[in-house]
C-alpha cells in the first residue's frame, strides 16, 4: 500500500522560509515522480514541483521559480520542498503526490499522479 505523508508546515511572515517535507512508502522510492502542489481557497488546484526520485531532475512552476527547491533523499525515502521568499499568494493547502507510471517524464499536471498526501497548511502573513 503506497502512503504518502506531508509535513513541516505553518505560519511564516511574508519574505520568510518554510521547508515541506513528504516522506512516502510503499513503492520502489528511486524510481518515481514526486510532485508537490498546492490549493488556495477557491481556487483550482496548482503544480508547484516536481522531481524523478532516479536522477534527480527537477520542473517548477513560473510562480516559483528562483524561490523553491525540491530535492530528495532517497535513503530516507523523503522529498522536500524548500520555500524561500515567502509570499502572501503563497498561502494554501501543500500537496505532495506520486506518479509510479512513467515517472521518468516530470509535470506539473494533476491528473499524471496516482497517490497524493492529506495536505498541509501554509500560510504566510503579509
Amino acid at each position: 500500500e503506497v502512503q504518502v505523508v506531508e509535513s513541516g508546515g505553518g505560519l511564516v511572515q511574508a519574505g520568510g522560509s518554510l521547508r515541506l517535507s513528504c516522506t512516502a512508502s510503499g513503492f520502489t522510492f528511486d524510481d518515481a515522480a514526486i510532485g508537490w502542489f498546492r490549493q488556495a481557497p477557491g481556487k483550482e488546484r496548482e503544480g508547484v514541483s516536481s522531481i524523478y526520485t532516479g536522477i534527480g531532475n527537477t520542473v517548477y512552476a513560473d510562480s516559483v521559480k528562483g524561490r523553491f527547491t525540491t530535492s530528495r533523499d532517497n535513503a530516507k525515502r523523503t522529498v522536500y520542498l524548500q520555500m524561500n521568499s515567502l509570499k502572501p499568494e503563497d498561502t494554501a493547502v501543500y500537496y505532495c503526490a506520486v506518479d509510479l507510471f512513467l515517472p521518468q517524464i516530470i509535470g506539473l499536471n494533476a491528473y499524471e499522479y496516482d497517490y497524493w498526501g492529506q495536505g498541509i497548511q501554509v500560510t504566510v502573513s503579509s
